[in-house]
């Protein structure tokens, strides 16, 4: 399944989810008090909006809110509340569920850019880890191999000499040079319509570049992320000063 459809189904269900918790809480409202059940809801919006994203959150929230409307105020099946109480106990469920999802959202982002910078320094581990008498072309590959994961490109590869004067480069700033123009990948994305390249370079001479390919995907690179690929390719390229 694709991210988009990913993010289509996680949307559909946090609409759907929150009101449906609050329906089977509609069953129960008897025995349960409604700040309990508020309590909840507001879990099944944290659990929505930690897999998805924060329109996931947001949706969730709106959901719960409505489901608790209809369901645990009265009067039942109908979205009048006719205690003002109800009505702050409903606010205060939009509120805290947003306010949750947004902690959890950046929760996963944190983890996210914890597990990207142990994949920078995996990388860097490798690299160093090489023998001395490591061969010009294993070294290479090697290279290629920890770039393309810094980045998350699809494909890299590691060839000597300069690339085709078409390519798009990443510069030593982790900015992108598009046929002449400075890009943004990380909102534009990694061309899809030629190679990616990052130049090793002895003096002014090209000695070689890792070429990464983004055909199947949309790869957006954050700025540090290519300046650690820029920086991996100066100091291990195999003919380059080290």
């Amino acid at each position: 399944m694709s991210p988009r459809r990913d993010l289509t189904f996680l949307h559909a269900a946090a609409v759907g989810g929150p009101f449906a918790v609050a329906a089977l809480l509609g069953l129960v409202r008897g025995v349960v008090d409604r700040a309990p059940a508020a309590l909840v809801l507001v879990l099944a919006v944290v659990a929505l909006a930690a897999a998805g994203d924060r329109t996931s959150g947001v949706l969730a929230a709106l959901s719960a809110a409505i489901g608790f409307d209809v369901f645990l105020t009265a009067p039942y099946l109908s979205l009048a509340i006719s205690d003002p109480a109800d009505v702050e106990l409903a606010l205060a469920l939009v509120l805290v569920g947003l306010a949750v999802s947004e902690l959890a959202i950046r929760a996963r982002r944190e983890r996210a850019d914890s597990a990207r910078r142990e994949g920078y320094l995996s990388g860097v581990a490798a690299l160093l880890d090489l023998p001395e008498d490591t061969s010009g072309e294993a070294r290479g590959r090697a290279l290629a191999a920890a770039v393309g994961e810094v980045v998350g490109a699809d494909r890299s590869r590691w060839h000597a000499g300069p690339p085709d004067r078409r390519d798009a480069e990443v510069l030593p700033d982790g900015s992108l040079s598009v046929a002449g123009d400075r890009g943004d990948p990380a909102r534009d994305g990694l061309p899809t319509d030629r190679v990616t390249v990052v130049c090793a370079r002895r003096g002014e001479e090209v000695v070689g570049h890792v070429a990464l390919t983004a055909a199947g995907r949309v790869v957006r690179p954050s700025r540090e992320q290519l300046r650690v690929a820029a920086l991996l390719v100066r100091v291990a390229a195999p003919g380059s000063l080290r």
